[in-house]
Order: C-alpha cells, then sequence, then structure tokens
C-alpha cells in the first residue's frame, strides 16, 4: 500500500509516529508545576509607614510589598493550589470588627479618619482565607487646621 503525500492520513500517521518516538502519551498534555507549592518559601510582607505629605492632610497612604505571593483577585480551593502562590490582603483598622480585601498591589488608601494613634492590621491571606503571615503598621493623623478662608469680590456670592 502506497501513501501519497496529499492523503489526509499521511500527516495523521506522521504525528502518531512522532508521540511514539518521543515517548510522551495522549493522556495528561499538561506541563508540570513550576515548583511544588510544599517547597516554595512561605510569603512575607513588608509595609511601610504612611507616606508624610498625605498624613499631614489626613489622608493615610500605606505603601506595602508582598513577597512569594501575587496579591490578584483569585479565591477558591482550586486557586490555593497555584504557583507561584496567589493571595490576597485582609485589611483591619484599629481593631473594628469590619475587615475587607484588598485584591491589588496597590497602595491601602484611607481618608477620613479621627486626629490620634491608629493601626492597621495587613494579612496576607490564600484564595480559601487562611492567614498566612501579617504585620501592623502604626501611625499618628494628625490634627489638620483648616484652610484660611478666602472670600474675595468674585467670590462673593451673589443675592
Amino acid at each position: 500500500m502506497r501513501l501519497a503525500l496529499g492523503n489526509p492520513s499521511v500527516p495523521a500517521l506522521g504525528f502518531v509516529l512522532f508521540m511514539a518516538a518521543s515517548g510522551q502519551g495522549f493522556a495528561d498534555n499538561s506541563p508540570p508545576p513550576i515548583l511544588p507549592l510544599e517547597s516554595e518559601t512561605a510569603p512575607r510582607l513588608i509595609a511601610y509607614p504612611p507616606l508624610a505629605a498625605p498624613l499631614a492632610r489626613g489622608v493615610v497612604i500605606i505603601q506595602y510589598r508582598a513577597e512569594h505571593a501575587r496579591i490578584i483577585p483569585v479565591f477558591g480551593k482550586e486557586a490555593q493550589e497555584v504557583s507561584p502562590r496567589l493571595g490576597h490582603l485582609h485589611v483591619t483598622v484599629d481593631d473594628w470588627k469590619g475587615t475587607w480585601a484588598h485584591t491589588s498591589e496597590d497602595p491601602i488608601i484611607l481618608v477620613g479618619l479621627t486626629p490620634g494613634a491608629h493601626k492597621v492590621l495587613l494579612e496576607v491571606a490564600d484564595p480559601t482565607h487562611k492567614i498566612l503571615t501579617s504585620t501592623v503598621v502604626s501611625f499618628i493623623v494628625p490634627e489638620t487646621k483648616p484652610m484660611d478662608a478666602h472670600v474675595g469680590e468674585a467670590h462673593q456670592a451673589k443675592p
């Protein structure tokens, strides 16, 4: 039996022979994991003091960096198995009962805090909300002075 190059079975036969020669089967064609999760380094969270200039105006901007974990909005048991590790932050201000999930690497921005001492608890959580590491940022919101009201003739309200 002769096989002509125009015959559609020729490329298929070539593919089967190639797969057999390379020793790979058809059942599992997924790549191996990058790193086994159990061998990954534990996450580390580094948070910096709030930026001084915005803090003087009563705006708290906390920059942070997570090592050995990517902070993204992915949740669930399946996401827990992804390598490199995925996670998000749990943010709690001043022991409030409420906590929120911060799901990006953007800074944390707080406004409206009363003047005085405050603390923010930052926790790296896995996609199932298990806490992996945490840190606390303490700071003082200064008393802000209202801006001097300047009302000139051009800014006066008309009767």
